[in-house]
């Protein structure tokens, strides 16, 4: 049986991100993630997980401008002080909220003639970042994204990933697989899932195309849900979809 997650940056928006604990317990839901939980102080954020006996699975790491268009910090050369920087305010709120990943987002590349060097400097942030959540027994994952939504992506397929883990081979460094961004880059999430689930730390779904609840789109989830049963990984599973509908509507997938 497989372990869900709920999102809290995009699921239960009709509630404040402070309320949408309680409504994710409500929902049926043992466990959260949030993309960036730091517009909460982490307290707060631990005050809400006890009180609803709700465990925070996953962050991400600061990511500045990335999702307004911008570069981001991780593979940014110029921002190696700022990434640092963000690295050390998501260790504060990893060592009293105990998630079990912490997620870098390797962000894009605008200038083409500069992505080796970009793709460098991420390397070399993620292995910093490894650095810093080992000794917490924290896993650090990163995660590809399509370049359809986010053009300029420096990681954006699972055999960069692949590629990656072992230029660094760092223990505690794994993969976040994003199903909906594998499947709008083409490739076959059940296969990918299967042959390398001894990598992955978090997996993360939406349907494809829209990025829907599953239904909504064209993928199979009750063939990819049953395939990572089938892979052995043992981790946590995170809806992270834009609901269509209310949130509430969006979770017949839950009670399948």
């Amino acid at each position: 049986m497989l372990n869900f997650t709920a999102n809290l940056s995009l699921l239960f928006t009709e509630d404040t991100l402070i309320e949408r604990f309680k409504a994710a317990k409500q929902a049926g839901f043992n466990a959260v993630e949030i993309q960036f939980p730091y517009d909460l102080c982490a307290t707060d954020i631990k005050n809400k997980l006890d009180e609803y006996g709700l465990k925070l699975v996953l962050f991400n790491i600061a990511a500045a401008d990335l999702l307004q268009g911008g570069e981001g910090l991780a593979c940014v050369p110029e921002k190696r002080d700022q990434f640092r920087q963000a690295v050390a305010q998501a260790v504060e709120y990893a060592k009293l909220l105990k998630p079990e990943a912490v997620n870098v987002l390797p962000g894009r590349c605008l200038d083409k003639t500069r992505l080796e060097q970009y793709l460098q400097t991420f390397k070399e942030n993620l292995g910093y970042a490894a650095e810093a959540f080992s000794p917490l027994g924290i896993k650090t994952v990163f995660e590809a994204v399509n370049t359809h939504d986010m053009p300029g992506f420096i990681i954006h397929s699972g055999a960069q990933m692949l590629d990656v883990l072992d230029q660094l081979n760092r223990p505690g460094l794994f993969m976040q697989y994003d199903i909906y961004h594998m499947q709008m880059m083409g490739e076959k999430p059940e296969t990918f899932i299967d042959e390398h689930a001894d990598k992955i730390g978090h997996i993360q779904f939406a349907d494809c195309p829209g990025r829907g609840q599953p239904g909504t789109g064209r993928i199979d989830f009750g063939r990819v849900f049953s395939a990572i049963e089938d892979s052995g990984y043992s981790g946590w599973v995170g809806a992270e979809y834009k609901p269509v509908g209310t949130t509430a509507e969006s979770l017949d997938w839950l009670t399948a």
